[in-house]
């Protein structure tokens, strides 16, 4: 199964640990990498792509928006490579029951890994609960379809108590990820974001790290502090680059 099963279920993680496993093969970096195209303006053809990728590297997941499932869900049909879908994006601010339903049709056309954008007013408005039930929604319906969801916390728009409080709140609802950016706001991780959320999740819940992540470089940087998924268009690069046979600029999709 992927590579964060096996050390979040261990009671001996660290993040040190998980780095250098996660460094040691271009397959097991792979692993840690949701392959990532979130354009308005993506085309079939280029969901394919990232499919083909995903499915040739062996990518944690192929990240799409919802329109794209079932195309995503066709092209990776036999591979063992999950479809990953964000829902309530990017700003987070849909209707809970839409949240709802929105993870019950994209997992029925094939998505397993599901990223919500939680209720961010609503955060920073101090209505805790609001959030906690938003989130909870979502992850009880895809619970009880056998999908996992990871919570966009959108770090660059909360403070240092905001942060730790979408954490711990996102975590208690059932989260078994939480995550830094959507990468269609004013900033995407940062190293002291992803130590911060790491430090709230400890062994229950994975940390990903995305927005701006490019380079291995980057990468590296997030596994260290404590991710244990990233989430980037530019991951075919980014393995590359820990081959040496990197060439020329990946393209991507600003995620």
């Amino acid at each position: 199964m992927w590579i964060e099963s096996f050390y979040m279920m261990e009671s001996t993680y660290t993040p040190e640990g998980f780095y250098e496993h996660a460094i040691s093969s271009p397959r097991a970096l792979a692993a840690t990498l949701d392959h990532t195209l979130l354009k308005a303006d993506a085309t079939r053809a280029q969901v394919l792509q990232i499919c083909e990728e995903a499915a040739q590297y062996r990518f944690a997941c192929a990240m799409v928006n919802p329109f794209w499932v079932s195309t995503a869900a066709a092209a990776l049909a036999g591979t063992g490579v999950p479809v990953g879908v964000v829902i309530g994006f990017p700003l987070g601010a849909s209707l809970a029951e839409s949240k709802v339903d929105e993870a019950k049709r994209v997992i029925a056309l094939g998505a397993h890994d599901v990223d919500m954008v939680l209720n961010i007013g609503a955060l920073k408005g101090g209505e805790y609960d609001t959030v906690a039930s938003d989130i909870r929604g979502v992850v009880d319906a895809a619970h009880e379809r056998g999908a996992i969801v990871k919570v966009i916390l959108e770090t660059a728009l909360l403070n240092f108590e905001e942060k730790l409080r979408a954490s711990e709140i996102a975590v208690n609802a059932g989260a078994d990820f939480i995550k830094t950016s959507t990468g269609f706001s004013t900033g995407g991780a940062t190293v002291d974001d992803i130590a911060q959320m790491r430090s709230v999740a400890g062994l229950r819940s994975g940390v990903k790290a995305s927005g701006g992540i490019r380079s291995l470089a980057d990468a590296k940087a997030m596994l260290k502090a404590g991710a244990n998924r990233i989430g980037a268009s530019a991951s075919v690069r980014i393995v590359q680059e820990l081959t040496g046979t990197a060439k020329g600029d990946s393209g991507g999709s600003g995620y």
